[in-house]
């Protein structure tokens, strides 16, 4: 598995810098925060696309995924998601992103956030898939859980809508990593880890020094595919389980270290190295 962390732990860094630095500590990839307060965003001319395109090729770096703020289940009409969406889709795809990171972010009534962002899924995924871009959605907020979020995707059944899984948030709401990734694993793009205190405190702690069982997750992705493991035995099945089954064992892991939210926490570059040393073990280990 490769490499990857979130600008979201650089905030506001100059991309030339922040390419820098993964290429510096080893990393392979970048998960891109698309704000209008980052230097990548779905307001940049053509100019700067490929300004930012060149400074990755540069540095041997990819542009993993173009990560945005559209929520995919939120209450209200499609047509401002939709342009949001279409938006980063078209980022992603001058910029040579693999994908685009939505939220769900649904109302009260869970049966109408899993209509309203399976309908919007499936009408997005068709551009997301001549755009040669993956819509993935993170299990967050509404639908935190791998059961949320493949119950969702079951219900799009494209291959170019899958599933972001931020390990924190599914352990949080109290599901088993084995189950998370069971869920998951038919519609999986990559895996966001990081490391909290606990599930009361979520302020960014180190790799290590918190409680997530990141051991645990690791194993259960580098041991995807084999004959007694279960993935592919579940969800849409068709191509979105094959994707899987290669994504699990060639993918990505993106550590998002969130000091944009937690300005008092250490800064990411010097943690850098710790991280990179960290995930390493962890992926000889299982």
């Amino acid at each position: 598995m490769r490499l990857a962390f979130s600008t979201l732990g650089i905030p506001g860094l100059p991309v030339s810098d922040a390419v820098q630095l993964a290429a510096d500590n080893g990393f392979e990839g970048l998960e891109l925060r698309a704000h209008p307060e980052e230097p990548v965003h779905p307001g940049l001319s053509l100019d700067d696309r490929v300004d930012v395109v060149e400074e990755f090729k540069a540095a041997g770096v990819e542009v993993l995924t173009v990560a945005g703020y559209a929520k995919v289940a939120a209450p209200g009409g499609d047509e401002a998601v939709f342009g949001e969406v279409r938006g980063l889709l078209e980022l992603a795809r001058d910029l040579g992103a693999s994908y685009v990171r939505v939220f769900p972010g649904g109302g009260d009534s869970i049966e109408d956030a899993d209509a309203t962002a399976a309908r919007r899924l499936a009408a997005m995924a068709p551009l997301a898939a001549d755009l040669g871009v993956r819509l993935l959605l993170e299990t967050h907020d509404s639908h935190s859980t791998g059961e949320d979020a493949a119950r969702v995707l079951a219900a799009v059944g494209h291959a170019s809508a899958g599933a972001l899984w931020d390990v924190m948030h599914t352990w949080r709401a109290g599901e088993d990593p084995g189950a998370s990734h069971r869920l998951l694993a038919p519609f999986l793009g990559y895996v966001q880890v990081k490391d909290v205190a606990s599930a009361e405190d979520t302020t960014p702690l180190p790799p290590g020094q918190g409680v997530l069982p990141l051991h645990r997750i690791v194993g259960l992705l580098t041991h995807a595919g084999e004959a007694d493991d279960p993935i592919g035995a579940v969800g849409s099945g068709g191509s979105a389980a094959p994707a899987a089954r290669a994504g699990a064992a060639r993918g990505w892991l993106c550590w998002e270290y969130e000091k944009r939210w937690y300005p008092e926490v250490p800064e990411l570059p010097g943690l850098l190295p710790g991280v990179r040393d960290h995930l390493k073990t962890l992926l000889a280990e299982s």
